[in-house]
């Protein structure tokens, strides 16, 4: 067992043996049909009612995310209108995570301030294969869309994961077992008053996981995944007006998987990827009166190592130092001006090669928040980069909002914004393409450049006093001049080429919540997407239509509480525009509280033991039955 490991478990058994008698208040809410005021950062960085938000932005807080129970973030994550999810053999595997049918890396994940981005990896973006679903997590927001240009986003949009702050004293520790010899323990610790604070987490899950790749037929072996995640945020506010916080997060996570090949070119099943990261921010946020300043500073280590039969045969090590300001002006309730500067310097080393390369990118913003007579609300911003290698870009986003209100304490938002955004080439595929052997003569002679993307979307939103939410959305956006992979089968030249023209996707989101009785509350979603490449194809891998149906039950004093989500796939294409399966899924999660101390919980994922491939070519799991054990103290 590794230190970190070893830790945990020690803080997982004190906390049971020694505290399981300190009383604790759940944090489960009974099924209620009144809908609270909801309050949304990621829009525009300040806090906003969501009401008042003219983009597409969705919410799921930290006690759903802990009633689904599932492991991993991004199997959360695809229950969200909106968001398609393909994961390439079990966890730790190959995660791709869409949102809109735009490739995983064009979307920005942003955990407690820190662009959580790979730089190790071939394109800048998102890792999700190792990103667990843990218990510090507060509440996620979605921005769909090339909405975010604040934050420098692309296409996909901005995910952006919040954690807890701590308060009062108290913490949580969990043991779970399952399915595949899976074993997932948590603990955490939080307190706090108004001069300081702390919380600081762990989670380690070890899996022995399944064949990974139908095409080991010889092997056959299970291909696990083992992952601990370190978790501190720490907070000290030396005046009324000043609060410093340091956030921390570390990731040491492995996998196995099949079809890889040594160092003589032999293929080999025997395959094992590991992934070390750090990542950590220290900010300054200062608010008085009408203005708001916030100064940070945050790194990004990531080092991956790709092992044939215990050798390394790829590793790569990437960084990312950022440096941040964000300021606010807010004279009233019905003016907002938000701006920053952020400055960014990427280095990606491949350690198999000795090879080094780096990347600066500056980038400026502002934004104008109007509110007129508390009915519509205006945003319209801009935001200026320049990159040390592909020069300047300008991108912007403005956004509406219109709220009528009914009869009987109902209302109707109309709501609509554009926005557009780029990606430039990162240090990998630039680099790729330089390679002395090896490269298309299409990408050797491609000078590489700035892909962009812009959109826009127009939706309506129904909240009526009795609890039922409702929600349209239409959206049309597309990126130029994408930078793709190919890969010659007749002479095994690959690299990186400019697909010239226009990709694009278009479709309508569908979300609704409605209570039924007292105790009970449907949730349910529907995605229609039409994605086509600049020859006029179907995208790879994009389901035409994604679905979410479920039911949410609660006890009257929520102590029994259960969730049923049947979601499904319809319509994918793989790279030889083979049909990928279509699939319907019922997932179930179930907890129960003894009290105010401890819980009980399990859940059955692929309840009815579906046989189906997200992606050709890679198993997935049959049922699986969980369960374990909370405490909270």
């Amino acid at each position: 067992m590794t230190q970190p490991k070893a830790q945990l478990a020690a803080a997982v058994a004190a906390a049971l043996c020694g505290l399981s008698t300190v009383p604790a208040v759940s944090h489960a809410q009974p099924a209620s049909t009144e809908r609270p005021e909801e309050i949304v950062v990621t829009s525009s960085l300040l806090p906003t009612p969501k009401r008042q938000i003219g983009t597409a932005v969705s919410v799921i807080d930290g006690p759903a995310i802990e009633l689904r129970g599932y492991a991993s973030l991004a199997d959360v994550m695809r229950t969200q209108p909106g968001i398609g999810v393909t994961n390439a053999g079990g966890p730790g595997k190959s995660t791709s995570l869409r949102i809109r049918g735009e490739d995983g890396y064009r979307t920005l994940l942003i955990i407690d301030g820190i662009k959580d981005v790979d730089p190790s990896g071939t394109q800048v973006g998102p890792s999700f294969d190792s990103l667990l679903a843990t218990d510090d997590i507060e509440r996620v927001e979605v921005l769909r869309g090339p909405q975010g240009f604040i934050y420098g986003a692309d296409a996909g949009g901005v995910v952006n994961v919040i954690t807890g702050r701590g308060a009062e004293l108290g913490g949580s520790a969990s043991l779970e077992a399952g399915e595949f010899d899976t074993r997932k323990i948590t603990a955490s610790l939080s307190g706090g008053d108004d001069k300081a604070d702390f919380y600081v987490s762990g989670a380690d899950l070890d899996t022995d996981g399944f064949n990974a790749q139908v095409a080991d037929d010889v092997l056959r072996d299970n291909d696990g995944a083992d992952n601990t995640t370190l978790h501190a945020k720490l907070g000290f506010k030396p005046t009324e007006d000043l609060r410093l916080q340091l956030v921390f997060r570390d990731v040491d996570a492995s996998s196995k998987y099949d079809n890889c090949f040594t160092a003589a070119f032999d293929p080999s099943n025997d395959c094992v990827e590991t992934t070390d990261q750090q990542t950590y921010r220290l900010s300054a946020e200062h608010n008085r009166g009408d203005f708001g300043n916030t100064f940070a500073y945050s790194n990004v280590d990531v080092a991956r190592d790709n092992l044939t039969e215990g050798v390394s045969a790829f590793a790569t090590h990437g960084t990312i130092d950022r440096f941040e300001y964000s300021g606010s002006y807010k004279p009233s309730d019905m003016l907002a001006l938000v701006y920053g500067a952020d400055l960014q310097r990427q280095e990606v080393a491949d350690d198999t090669a000795g090879s080094t390369l780096s990347q600066d990118q500056d980038g400026y913003y502002v934004e104008y928040q109007g509110a007129f007579k508390d009915a519509f609300f205006l945003t319209v911003g801009a935001r200026y980069d320049d990159n040390e290698d592909f020069g300047t870009h300008t991108s912007s986003r403005v956004s509406a909002a219109y709220v009528q209100q009914l009869a009987g304490g109902n209302s109707v938002k109309y709501r609509a914004s554009a926005g557009n955004g780029f990606r430039a080439p990162s240090p990998f595929e630039v680099s790729y393409n330089r390679r002395p052997f090896g490269v298309l003569p299409a990408a050797r002679a491609t000078t590489l450049r700035e892909e962009t993307s812009g959109g826009y979307d127009l939706g309506v939103e129904l909240d009526t006093a009795g609890g039922l939410h409702f929600e349209a959305t239409y959206f049309d956006q597309d990126i130029e001049d994408a930078i793709v992979y190919t890969f010659d089968l007749n002479t095994f030249d690959d690299g990186y080429v400019q697909s010239q023209g226009t990709s694009t996707s278009k479709g309508i989101e569908l979300g609704m919540e409605a209570p039924f009785g007292e105790r009970w509350r449907f949730i349910g979603n529907w995605t229609n997407n039409d994605t086509e490449t600049t020859a006029g194809q179907p995208r790879v891998n994009r389901p035409k239509n994604l679905g979410n149906f479920g039911v949410q039950y609660a006890s009257m004093n929520a102590a029994f509480r259960f969730i049923a989500n049947y979601r499904l796939s319809r319509d994918a294409l793989d790279f030889s525009n083979t049909p990928v399966d279509d699939y319907e899924v019922l997932d179930l999660s179930v907890a129960y509280s003894l009290g105010k101390t401890w819980e009980l919980f399990g859940r059955v994922e692929n309840a009815t033991d579906e046989d189906y491939q997200e992606v050709n070519g890679f198993n997935t799991a049959g049922r699986a039955v969980y369960g374990g054990a909370r405490l909270r103290f």
